[in-house]
């Protein structure tokens, strides 16, 4: 199939050059398309379940809110995960998806499920609702609204809040791809009805009745419709307050007739709401702004220009002075990786061309193969889009284009390869390049696609990565999937056709730099390789120790689940002592913000957000915030050389500020730290319990045992107690006193403390709400708080503090649950140490000195959790991944052995990637794991390269293993140093960048690179020696010690004898090897006789257009007097037109017999083929059948010297020398007839192939030939019946042309002519000619019909000739292949036994010379007969592989 695939590219070069430009243009399309990102969304599938009740503490919103949330939750199927937290007036509950589930399925779930959740929720206590559909990446654009220069005092927070409301969040809302914009900071609006207590007293009034009052008189209303005459009056009733006027003058009560107003006992003004959050900039304190929130799976890169877009023109709007300045671009991210990314790609890009070129010694095949380059990435683009993989730094951070045209570089080196050595300082025409570009495509396109192959196995273990590593990676190993693939594709298509027309037809090796370069490393390996063979037990014994001293090393070696990405820009989390007011929070912001902006020049912006947004993604208490630092870019740094310092330095100067804490990250990796796993630190150490107090207190000692280990560079404690709360605890004996209920004096409380909406207040389309609560001073009195009136049933006043207990204690201010279980937790952001080594010494250190109460438990989240969760995985698909390599390479191969061979190289690739992680300090993470995956692959494909070579020198005939293996690293030393070295060079520039993101790279490149050097020298020093000893046995070493002694002792013996089968010398100046299948191409490129096949096909398809050729048209004139005296003329044109199936059967006809030909040509070109083969068959034997004679008559007479002088020395008789003449004379008879033979049989050959020079066979002894496995034989599927079928297809449609011949044909004319002078008529005519004699068509037709019998006749006895001729040459075959086996097996046997036999006992004196003679002469014979049956068993086959049409 893949011979067909390459064949049809080089004939059909336009369709290839069309679909080519097609895959550009497709390409350049999905380029255009292609999401653009800096990180794959890593986020794990959660949907977040918000309820908000402002007015509960952490435990009632944990009893009444988190856990009826979490309950109904956890009867969702596919749920991996349930984690809560519950603060003052919040609660978020987290539920987490298997990654299979879609996102909107799971809302669905989670949707009906607060349905239930809601039942059981009181309902005044907040209605639960689903958080948007966003992630960790969701927050792309993060800007604060701000008074340019001159009018910061024109706007109050409260006008700023509102614009941001109703101008830029409103503006903003509908933009595709946003689904939610929260606002942070600045004052919320509201009309606020501060109630004096006081006044209330003096009124004898409660706040209930206030309260009841404004929602009476605040409504609109309608009465339906009235009708007058003609007209309808609807009727609207308009009571809706419409200001502070019409609030002040709503009526309360009367008292003794007169109507009490809200103004009498309240002060009615524009009031902020209760805050839990706020935003400062730049250390000029409070600032608005707000968060954009992306839907999940959105094009980030278009989200963002879309909201950059709308902001110009919100710009426009917005009132004169104020302007919106971002704070946090995600765009700025992605253009720094994607930057890196294409930078990295192109530098290797050049540097791949760049080696390519200097290594393949020629410019035209350095450019094809680095075409391949753009045209396999324009493809790997397309499917990414086509597949939904964006562009970011990990879905293109392991593109190597020298691994990616490692299948082309086999292909066109193999080509080059071929061109050099067969047809040096020759021409060639254009058909002799396609040959050529075929059939060295062909020979080595094999090992390519098996290369490649390979390298798309050893990926699958990452596409079965699950959560957050399967989102990392799986774009990864898609992309380089994708162009494998689209490489592999171009290969064998693209790669042919181009290679046939632009490489240079005059072949003319020269020696120039990648010459000289390749001499410089076949010197140096030819010394390296013949140390390694003297020594094989040391090599195989170096390269072991190696590898286990790398294992050892590597079980030491730290472990972190991914490299930090620099972001470029930092984040602070800040944290104050619990109870720390919002007012207090925003000045240490503040203060934080001015020493950042004062005491380091690399700040561009600081931007702090306290607690919680409008939207809570982040639900922060108002004792936290996140600090977002704006950084110049790295290189404009002088305070700090690199992220770490940084923050080190920033940690230092903040530590002026007392009771604040500090934890420094970067803004992405906070967000997905506490999105995937609930705490935004790198590591999360959980302590798992029941009474908060201890879980603190237990939280608290381990924070202070793991702060001492080093590389702890932030720990802290969540805090989840020392809440001051004002606790109001009611006397049940005294309300059942007082006839009151509890949910009556709890509206009280919350209505005077933290206000209770009464309504709404619109300002056009805007709308606030209408709040009444206790004026400001009074709200900060515990005493007003505790004389606060409550009604009675009566109506008598009573005071709260006569029913309940007013007291100040600390409560919960954070209750974080996971799996239903309350945890604290202890976050840690590393400093210089990975994960692995880090948490494996905690582990130790609590172990020993933290003592925890029965059912408390720990466990460890963060990267740690997700670096286990990678190794689980791995764990399995590793192990898998390799055994699939090892099956595919058996399948290559069909040898266990050779398959072991080759698989060795994965350990000893693995030692390279190992010790250059050691050289460059760099931990084990996921990023070096796939590193090691990439690797096995290149490793194995050189291998594979390297061992099919040895396979094929095996199968030319050369026998002796050292030979066959310096030959073949020699000739395949240049392909593997390529591969491995563009392979590495590819990853050369992510391994030395130091741009945004090339963390993340460089343990990939580097594990890449050390692993491909090691790799190489497995496979040009180590495979060989692995080679010999696997197939000669480690009794070779010792064997080669006993033949050199034989030779010392026995020399002359050994001389003459030798190996029977062994060549003579012929390894002087211009003498070739030449294989069978080399003889048959040079016939095929040379021979005229072959042209003339291909020449007589095409002319035979140029006779088809003959079958529709029409008569010549008739043209007459008339002109004189036709008509009368006057002069007239006549013009008429007429054509004749046989009868239409007479055209439709001749071209049938012809096609046929255009059939017929191809299928005979075909035979023909098997003819030839084979009598090629028996050609070259009948010379290799009659070469070896010399050279056996030769040796035979070599030791003849050496015997007749050692007769005659024993003789001369008086010993000895005549009859013995008479008989060592007579045997010497025969033998020279049959040495000079095996010459002719040969000779003779030598130049039929180069007749038959039009070949000059000198050659001689590629081994020793001919090659056996099989007979390939064929389906039962049948004649009528060889190419000669299946000429005489078309034959006869030809016959009958000729006879069915002549049948039609009879029906009528027709002649159409037009004609023209003047009558009397008068200006011309015009006409058709119309005829029809009807066959009457019927003797000539017959005879015609009669001939037609013998014709086809005669075709009938020929093709059944033409079948049953060749069943019979298969017949009895299978039997042939069957009986010279038995007689084979025997020869190969005992026949072989005896003779070297004769031999050795023969030879021992000369040199122990048992025989004398005579006995060994004869039994050398024996062994002699034998070993002749073995030649005559291997000669009588290929020629059979090759007749066999004849008919067959194999």
């Amino acid at each position: 199939m893949l011979n067909s695939v390459i064949s049809f590219s080089i004939r059909n070069k336009f369709v290839i050059g069309l679909l080519t430009l097609a895959l550009v243009a497709w390409g350049g399309y999905n380029f255009l398309r292609l999401p653009i990102d800096a990180v794959p969304d890593i986020t794990n599938n959660q949907v977040q379940v918000i309820t908000i009740s402002p007015t509960l503490a952490p435990q009632e919103v944990e009893q009444f809110i988190t856990f009826p949330v979490e309950t109904t939750m956890a009867n969702l199927q596919d749920v991996t995960e349930i984690r809560s937290i519950s603060r003052f007036g919040l609660s978020v509950v987290t539920i987490v998806f298997k990654d299979e589930t879609e996102i909107l399925k799971a809302r669905q779930l989670v949707s009906e499920q607060i349905k239930q959740a809601e039942a059981q929720i009181p309902e005044s206590y907040g209605r639960p609702e689903m958080m948007p559909v966003t992630t960790g990446l969701g927050e792309i654009y993060q800007y604060v609204l701000q008074p340019k220069p001159g009018y910061e005092k024109v706007y109050s927070l409260f006008e700023l809040r509102t614009i941001q409301d109703w101008i830029v969040k409103r503006q903003l809302a509908g933009i595709p791809g946003i689904v939610d914009i929260s606002t942070f900071g600045g004052w919320l609006k509201q009309y606020e009805v501060a109630v004096n207590p006081k006044r209330l007293v003096g009124m004898n009034l409660t706040i209930t009745e206030i309260f009841e009052a404004l929602q009476r008189n605040n409504q609109n209303s309608g009465g339906s419709y009235i009708e007058k005459r003609q007209n309808a009056y609807y009727i609207r009733t308009e009571g809706l307050v419409r200001g502070e006027e019409d609030i002040r003058n709503i009526v309360i009560k009367k008292i003794g007739g007169l109507p009490i107003l809200v103004r009498d006992i309240a002060d009615v003004k524009i009031a902020a709401a209760p805050r839990f959050g706020a935003m400062t900039k730049d250390g000029k304190g409070e600032a608005v702004g707000g968060i954009t929130l992306m839907l999940k799976g959105d094009n980030s890169s278009r989200v963002i220009a879309r909201v950059k877009e709308r902001m110009e023109k919100i710009s426009r709007l917005l009132p004169p002075g104020l302007e919106i300045q971002p704070y946090l671009d995600r765009s700025e991210l992605i253009r720094k990786t994607i930057s890196t990314v294409s930078t990295n790609l192109i530098e290797g890009g050049l540097i791949v061309i760049f080696v390519l070129v200097l290594l393949l010694g020629n410019f035209r095949s350095g450019l094809i193969v680095a075409s391949v380059i753009p045209l396999s990435m324009l493809f790997a683009i397309s499917m990414m889009n086509l597949f939904g993989v964006s562009a970011n730094l990990m879905s293109l951070g392991a593109i190597d284009f020298g691994l990616i045209v490692d299948g082309t570089v086999i292909v066109v080196e193999g080509i080059i390869h071929h061109l050099q050595k067969r047809f040096n300082l020759r021409t060639l025409d254009q058909s002799q390049m396609e040959s050529v570009v075929r059939e060295s495509a062909g020979q080595v396109g094999r090992s390519a696609v098996f290369g490649v192959l390979i390298i798309l196995i050893v990926y699958l273990p990452i596409f079965a990565f699950s959560g957050i590593e399967g989102k990392m990676f799986k774009p990864m190993a898609q992309t380089v999937s994708f162009a494998l693939i689209g490489a592999l594709l171009l290969s064998f298509t693209y790669v042919p056709m181009v290679s046939s027309i632009f490489l240079k037809k005059k072949i003319e090796v020269r020696r120039g730099l990648s010459d000289r370069l390749m001499a410089f490393l076949h010197r140096q390996h030819a010394r390296a390789l013949e140390l390694a063979i003297r020594m094989p037990a040391a090599t195989i014994g170096a390269a072991l120790l190696v590898v286990i001293i790398s294992i050892w090393l590597f079980t030491r070696m730290g472990g972190e689940f991914l490299p930090t990405l620099e972001e470029g820009d930092l984040a602070c989390q800040m944290t104050l002592p619990p109870g720390t007011s919002l007012s207090q929070s925003i000045a240490t912001t503040t203060k934080v913000e001015q020493i950042l902006m004062s005491r380091f020049p690399e700040v561009v912006h600081v931007v702090s957000k306290i607690g919680s947004a409008e939207i809570p993604t982040d639900p922060m208490a108002i004792e936290d915030a996140d600090i977002m630092i704006t950084m110049k870019p790295g290189k404009e740094w002088v305070s700090a050389s690199g992220r770490e310092e940084m923050s080190e330095k920033m940690k230092e100067a903040l530590s002026v500020l007392p009771g604040t804490s500090f934890d420094f990250s970067q803004p992405i990796q906070l967000r997905f730290n506490e999105l995937m796993t609930g705490v935004k630190s790198d590591v999360a150490v959980k302590i798992f319990g029941e009474d908060l107090d201890l879980l603190f207190a237990k939280a608290n000692e381990a924070a202070g045992i793991i702060g001492k280990i080093e590389g702890a560079g932030d720990v802290r404690v969540e805090q989840i107690t020392g809440l001051p709360q004002l606790v109001v605890k009611y006397k049940r004996d005294r309300i059942a006193q007082y006839g009151l209920n509890i949910s009556d004096l709890n509206t009280v409380v919350r209505t005077a403390l933290a206000g209770e909406s009464a309504g709404l207040v619109f300002e056009g389309e805007r709308r606030f709400d209408l709040v009444v609560r206790l004026d400001s001073g009074s709200r900060k009195n515990l005493e007003v708080v505790s004389n606060l009136r409550v009604n009675r049933p009566d109506e008598d006043l009573i005071l709260l503090n006569q029913v309940a207990d007013i007291s100040v204690v600390e409560g919960p201010m954070l209750i974080s649950r996971e799996e239903t279980r309350r945890r604290a937790t202890i976050g840690i952001n590393l400093r210089n140490r990975d994960v692995e080594s880090f948490i494996a010494e905690v582990n130790r250190e609590l172990e020993q000195k933290l003592k925890l109460p029965a059912g408390y438990y720990i466990s460890y989240g963060g990267q740690f959790e997700n670096l286990e969760s990678a190794k689980r995985t791995s764990a399995v698909a590793v192990p898998v991944s390799l055994a699939a390599i090892f099956i595919l390479l058996f399948f290559a191969f069909n040898s266990f052995r050779q398959s072991v061979m080759i698989y060795t190289a994965i350990p000893l690739a693995a030692v390279g990637g190992i010790w250059a992680l050691l050289l460059r300090g760099m931990p084990f993470s996921i990023s070096a794991g796939v590193g090691f995956i990439a690797l096995f692959g290149i490793a194995v494909l050189n291998g594979i390269v390297l061992i099919s070579h040895f396979n094929h020198l095996e199968k030319e005939g050369m026998s002796d293993l050292k030979q066959r293996v310096r030959q073949g690293t020699g000739d395949r030393l240049r392909p593997v140093v390529m591969t491995s070295l563009v392979a590495a060079l590819g990853f050369l520039p992510m391994a030395i960048s130091t741009a945004a993101g090339a963390e993340v790279q460089k343990p990939l490149a580097t594990v890449v690179i050390g692993g491909i050097i090691t790799s190489t020298i497995l496979t040009l020093v180590v495979l060989p020696v692995l080679y010999l000893t696997f197939n000669s046995g480690l009794s070779c070493f010792y064997r080669e010690k006993v033949a050199w002694l034989m030779k010392r002792i026995l020399p002359l013996v050994v001389v003459m004898a030798g190996s029977p089968f062994a060549l003579p010398a012929q390894e002087g100046s211009g003498i070739e090897v030449l294989t069978m299948e080399q003889a048959v191409q040079m016939a095929v490129e040379n021979s005229s006789e072959y042209r003339n096949f291909d020449l007589r096909q095409q002319a035979e398809r140029k006779l088809v257009k003959s079958a529709w050729d029409l008569s010549s048209p008739v043209v007459s004139l008339e002109t004189g007097q036709i008509n009368s005296a006057l002069k007239d003329h006549k013009l008429l044109i007429s054509q004749e037109i046989a009868f239409p199936m007479v055209y439709v059967q001749q071209a049938s006809a012809q096609k046929a017999k255009v059939a017929a030909n191809a299928s005979m040509t075909e035979w023909k070109k098997q003819e030839m083929t084979a009598e090629i083969r028996a050609a070259y068959m009948t010379w290799w034997t009659a070469s070896t059948r010399t050279s056996l004679l030769g040796r035979q008559d070599s030791l003849l007479r050496l015997y007749l010297k050692a007769v005659e002088k024993e003789l001369e020395a008086g010993g000895g008789d005549r009859v013995t020398l008479t008989m060592a003449e007579s045997k010497l004379a025969r033998s020279g008879h049959r040495l000079r007839e095996a010459e002719a033979a040969r000779d003779i049989a030598y130049n039929d050959l180069l007749v038959m192939i039009h070949a000059g020079g000198t050659y001689r066979p590629p081994g020793p002894i001919p090659g056996r030939l099989t007979l390939p496995p064929a389906k039962n034989f049948s004649a009528e599927a060889t190419p000669l019946a299946n000429s005489l079928t078309s034959g006869i297809r030809e016959a009958r449609s000729v006879l069915r042309a002549e049948s039609w011949k009879l029906a009528p044909s027709v002649s159409v004319g037009w004609f023209t002519q003047s009558l009397d002078q008068v200006k011309p008529y015009t006409g058709w005519q119309y005829g029809i000619s009807i066959p009457v004699w019927f003797w000539g068509p017959a005879g015609r037709i009669q001939a037609a019909r013998l014709n086809r019998d005669i075709a009938v006749n020929e093709m059944e006895n033409t079948l049953h000739h060749l069943g019979s001729a298969w017949y009895r040459l299978l039997r042939e075959y069957e009986t010279a292949s038995e007689k084979l086996d025997w020869y190969e097996s005992a026949g072989r046997n005896q003779s070297e036994m004769l031999l050795g036999s023969a030879m021992k006992s000369y040199a122990t004196g048992s025989v004398g010379f005579f006995e060994y003679v004869m039994m050398v002469g024996e062994a002699f014979d034998m070993q002749a007969d073995h030649l005559e049956a291997l000669d009588k068993n290929n020629q059979l086959v090759i007749r066999l592989m004849q008919i067959t049409g194999q």
